[in-house]
Parts: C-alpha cells; sequence; structure tokens
C-alpha cells in the first residue's frame, strides 16, 4: 500500500479526489492510503440528520455519501483514508471496520491508552475516569446508557464502491474540541469527545499519523 502525506487539506477537494481515485481504478490499481488534517468542517454521512447539527456557526456543513451521520474534522486531528480493493485483500466490509477500529485500538496502546469498542456504535471510545486502565468497564446493562463513563477519541465512516473503498476514520490527537458541543456526535445527544491530549498523552502530529499509518498499513494487508 502507497502511503501518501498530505499535509493540511481542504475538506471538498479531498472528497472529490478519493472518487476520482476509486472511479478510475482498474485490477491492478496499486492501494493508497491518504494521511491528512482538515480545517474545520462538519461531515455528514447518509444517515445524518439534521437534527443532530446544533449550532454550527461559521464552520461548514458538508453532504457526503460515507455511513454514519455527523462528525466533525479540524487541525489536530490525524484523519486515515485508506483506499483500498477488498476484493483483491480477500476480506469483507465487516472485516474491514474491525481492521480499521483494530489499527486505532493498537495505535492508542503505543501510547499505554486502553481503546474500546461499543456495539453498534462505530469508533473507538477510552474510560473518561481511567483511559489506561488495562481492564474493560462493566457493560451496559439492557435500558442503560451504552456510552457510560466512556468518550470517544476515534470516528469511523466507509464508503464501498465496486468492492474499493474510501473515507476512513479519524483520530483525535490535540485539537480544539470545542466544535463538537454544536453536534450530537455520530448520532449520540451528549456523547463526550476527547482527543490524547486531553488525557495526557502529549505527541506530535506527525508521530501520531506515522503510528496509526504503520497500524493500519499491517493489519490492512491481505
Amino acid at each position: 500500500m502507497q502511503v501518501k502525506w498530505c499535509g493540511l487539506v481542504d475538506y471538498p477537494s479531498t472528497y472529490q479526489a478519493m472518487q476520482d481515485f476509486t472511479a478510475a481504478r482498474v485490477d491492478d490499481t496499486p492501494d493508497e492510503l491518504w494521511l491528512c488534517e482538515h480545517p474545520p468542517v462538519y461531515t455528514q454521512g447518509l444517515a445524518g440528520q439534521a437534527g443532530h447539527v446544533l449550532a454550527p456557526g461559521d464552520i461548514p456543513v458538508i453532504a457526503t455519501n460515507r455511513g454514519g451521520q455527523v462528525t466533525y474534522h479540524g487541525p489536530g486531528q490525524v484523519v486515515a483514508y485508506p483506499l483500498i480493493d477488498l476484493r483483491r485483500a480477500g476480506y469483507f466490509v465487516k472485516e474491514y471496520v474491525y481492521r480499521l477500529e483494530e489499527a486505532v485500538i493498537r495505535s492508542l496502546a503505543h501510547y499505554g491508552v486502553t481503546g474500546l469498542r461499543v456495539r453498534s456504535a462505530p469508533g473507538i471510545y477510552v474510560r473518561r475516569d481511567d483511559p489506561y486502565a488495562h481492564h474493560r468497564p462493566e457493560p451496559a446493562a439492557p435500558g442503560e446508557d451504552p456510552f457510560r463513563g466512556l468518550a470517544k477519541i476515534a470516528a469511523l465512516g466507509i464508503k464501498v464502491s465496486r468492492h474499493c473503498t474510501y473515507h476512513g476514520v479519524a483520530l483525535n490527537v490535540a485539537m480544539d474540541l470545542e466544535p463538537y458541543s454544536r453536534i450530537n456526535p455520530c448520532g449520540h445527544a451528549g456523547l463526550e469527545t476527547v482527543d490524547l491530549s486531553t488525557i495526557g498523552v502529549i505527541t506530535p502530529w506527525n508521530e501520531a499519523a506515522q503510528v496509526l499509518g504503520q497500524k493500519l498499513d499491517a493489519l490492512l494487508a491481505p
């Protein structure tokens, strides 16, 4: 997989470039991984509901064709866009999502942080009270808040066209988190969002991007 360091790039042109790359693919087109960050922007997935965008203010809201609901991108966040031919890789969408999440979990483990999954809520979460704890919190009982005691540190949204993926995963490193208060993140009212710096991990963006890129490169291999 060819890794491309894109730096700080605007979202609309990157979105268009992903679509163009995917539409132009042929059977032997090499897979790519784009690593970047975006100026402040809200993106709506296909399941997005307008009511989850509370007060965007001067931050643009862009409709996309990825799965999921509204999320925020901004400086200090590592955004990874794997452009993978799943048929050639030999695994299906469910396994692809698992591998994306596992790459984030292993990236967090690099910093001693325990990343957690929540059933039916794609993305990765950490314990608010002790993000370094190695034991999982007790699962929520039926009817209880599945996010009790958790905060989201990475969001995931993908699109698959002709067996090929685009969009991807975003890991919060050192951001201004205030814009998350203007939406219901991923459609969940009151869901807390954190970044590595909030939980005490101080790392340069380039280092976090390199760690995530390496984990994705290894885990998305055929």
